[in-house]
């Protein structure tokens, strides 16, 4: 299944709950059962604006902004 098929913040929770203790296990943090809500919620507002950036189509004459250093 593509992303367009099934939007990466519309995953069922129990694949976002797999996600938070994957991640948390390859950073090693320890994670408390009544946190996962809580991140769970998180990560699916990051994976919703995510989505929204990823779809966002640039012309091909975009260029990218120049780097300004103080």
């Amino acid at each position: 299944m593509t992303r367009v098929e099934w939007g990466v913040d519309e995953l069922p929770e129990q694949i976002l709950d797999k996600l938070v203790d994957a991640s948390a296990a390859a950073l090693g943090l320890p994670i408390e059962a009544e946190w996962k809500p809580g991140i769970r919620s998180n990560l699916q507002v990051t994976l919703r604006l995510a989505n929204m950036v990823a779809e966002f189509l640039l012309p091909d004459e975009a260029e990218p902004a120049p780097t300004f250093e103080a």
